[in-house]
């Protein structure tokens, strides 16, 4: 996609990212988020509000939905999204063994 800049009206190139652009990456992460749905501000309003985890996630691992969901597949483990999270319902725990 490639759009025009303001000042000057030279295209510059747009990226959309997508998960998935790099191959899976979780087999390697130490840590992995979990949703406490009780606390999170989309379950509790029932509406698509916050979305600050999807917004923030370098992966585009997570799809914005009630409750956004998180594909482990993709995840490495970095943990922004339970950092920018204002209601602590993202924590992030030892992976599991095993576990994708």
């Amino acid at each position: 996609m490639n759009a025009s800049t303001k000042d000057c009206g030279h295209e510059i190139a747009m990226a959309k990212p997508s998960a998935g652009e790099a191959g899976t990456t979780g087999e390697w992460r130490t840590l992995r988020p979990e949703l406490e749905r009780s606390r999170c501000l989309a379950v509790r309003q029932d509406d698509v509000v916050c979305q600050l985890c999807w917004a923030y996630c370098p992966d585009v691992c997570i799809q914005q939905a009630i409750p956004p969901t998180i594909n482990l597949g993709y995840c490495k483990g970095c943990g922004i999204c339970a950092e920018v999270c204002p209601s602590d319902a993202i924590g992030m725990v030892p992976e599991a063994p095993g576990e994708p």
